[in-house]
């Protein structure tokens, strides 16, 4: 068995979403959780098909973020993975409704972040052990650290 990691392309910073799940419906009923929870979201999709063909599943609502999701997901061949890329929406917008999609079976990440997936690869296939999302900590949040973060949060309009 060979571990290594997979760095994600994502060179505008889009937030991103990246799980597992375990049937073929999943693009169709991801595309479905996303624009119920945000009408005109824009996004794209991609799963990597396990069994069968083992294809690349794709759907969305922009032919960039499609392929920036499709590209990804073959870069990543993780069996039975899927990776959700979206503009102008948060992952917690749409985050509770992806987890509730009957077929999802975890979340690696959600994040804007610089990501890498660690993936062990045997003969059989790859398959994802977890993520390296973001950098590694360089201290603890200061007085005027926590401001900013509260400041941040009511800016966005997540906190009052």
């Amino acid at each position: 068995m060979d571990i290594k990691t997979v760095r994600i392309n994502n060179p505008d910073g889009l937030n991103l979403i990246l799980g597992q799940s375990h049937f073929i419906k999943t693009v169709e009923d991801i595309h479905e959780a996303m624009v119920n929870a945000v009408p005109m979201a824009k996004f794209g999709v991609a799963f990597c098909e396990a069994s069968d063909n083992c294809l690349i599943r794709y759907s969305g609502t922009d032919d960039a973020l499609i392929d920036l999701a499709r590209n990804n997901a073959l870069h990543l061949s993780a069996g039975h993975s899927f990776i959700v890329f979206m503009k102008d929406i948060f992952p917690i917008n749409v985050l509770n409704a992806i987890q509730q999609v009957p077929e999802v079976c975890r979340i690696f990440c959600a994040t804007a972040n610089p990501l890498e997936v660690v993936v062990a690869e045997t003969a059989q296939g790859r398959g994802i052990l977890g993520v390296i999302d973001g950098y590694s900590s360089k201290g603890i949040e200061s007085s005027e650290d926590i401001e900013y973060r509260k400041s941040l949060l009511r800016k966005l309009g997540y906190k009052m």
